[in-house]
């Protein structure tokens, strides 16, 4: 594979995602009252060991510039409009221009190192780093909100290197799980019942229906395309509403636009909604370079297959091109 113009073996992917916590991020972003600490959590040990190598490693790292610059792009309006109490929420429109203004002035390729906290105990496995690429994640990290994947890769000489590439978790924008950041590294606490919710308009009924692809604007979408396209499957019951510009991020119009939409079957719209898939302007079918060469080939469908049945309009193209840059994890 190409990455920078240079060419790279993949090798790995770490099998999960690390959810950036409250505790590691830079002050402003945070939204607890911590002072927050360098150290992340990337897995167990029994994970985290065989992956970057043995007790006491060394791990040389690279960020990509046009990962970072997709990353706050996709993230823009949620540094307009938060959808969670961080300290420096008033701030965070002008953050956000800061952020990216800082991200453009570096090179292309960002390397850092990450090495192996061993002194402490237990069996969750931490890294630390004082580099400036290390740093700037911590700086551009959004609690429960941002989370990353590694790709181990070798390069032409053989050397072992790891691409670290930053992801904004849309679902947690609309869900605000914010258990997961409190109760990063701790047992886990009695989170207290929500209180009730005030009375809303049918259209804000309409709305919140169609975040969980429910109500008209799954009745006008199945109008169109009563089937997945992928499988052809058309029992309505195995059928997800699946939004293409993400609920989290949608204007209110967009959000109940059928033609933000499609009707897949569950496996494709977790890949699609995840950003683990997307289309091309053609209606191909892309997977992921994230996902692992054996999980591509237990999915049953080609990388680069051409999808006949697909509506893709003009309407929809346009919300295409939006998933396809800051949705998708090419």
């Amino acid at each position: 594979m190409k990455i920078a113009g240079q060419n790279f073996t993949f090798v790995d992917t770490l099998n999960s995602p690390v959810t950036v916590p409250d505790c590691f991020v830079m002050r402003d972003s945070k939204i607890g009252s911590g002072n927050g600490e360098a150290k992340l959590y990337i897995a167990s040990k029994t994970v985290m060991y065989p992956f970057f190598g043995n007790k006491g490693f060394v791990a040389k790292c690279f960020l990509l510039k046009s990962d970072l610059l997709s990353y706050m792009n996709a993230l823009h309006a949620e540094y307009l409009h938060p959808s969670q109490a961080y300290r420096g929420a008033d701030e965070m429109p002008q953050l956000w221009k800061e952020r990216v203004a800082k991200i453009e002035s570096l090179p292309e390729v960002i390397e850092f190192h990450v090495s192996a906290q061993d002194q402490i105990d237990g069996p969750r496995g931490y890294v630390n780093s004082k580099d400036t690429g290390y740093q700037l994640i911590r700086e551009i990290s959004l609690p429960l909100v941002t989370y990353i994947s590694v790709m181990q890769l070798t390069d032409s000489s053989g050397a072992t290197l790891y691409y670290w590439k930053l992801f904004a978790d849309f679902e947690a924008i609309s869900d605000k799980k914010a258990a997961l950041v409190f109760t990063y590294g701790k047992k886990g606490e009695k989170i207290s019942e929500p209180a009730p919710e005030p009375k809303v308009s049918s259209r804000q009924n309409e709305i919140r229906k169609a975040r969980q692809g429910q109500g008209v604007y799954r009745d006008k979408l199945l109008s169109e395309c009563p089937f997945c396209p992928i499988t052809m499957i058309n029992d309505e019951r195995l059928l997800i509403a699946s939004h293409i510009k993400p609920w989290a991020v949608a204007s209110d119009i967009e959000k109940l636009d059928p033609k933000n939409g499609f009707m897949l079957s569950p496996l494709y719209d977790k890949l699609f909604d995840r950003g683990l898939m997307t289309f091309t302007e053609d209606r191909r079918i892309v997977f992921s370079n994230w996902i692992s060469p054996k999980n591509k080939e237990r999915l049953g469908i080609k990388d680069g297959q051409f999808i006949q049945m697909l509506p893709l309009d003009e309407a929809r193209q346009s919300y295409m091109q939006f998933h396809r840059s800051s949705v998708f994890k090419g």
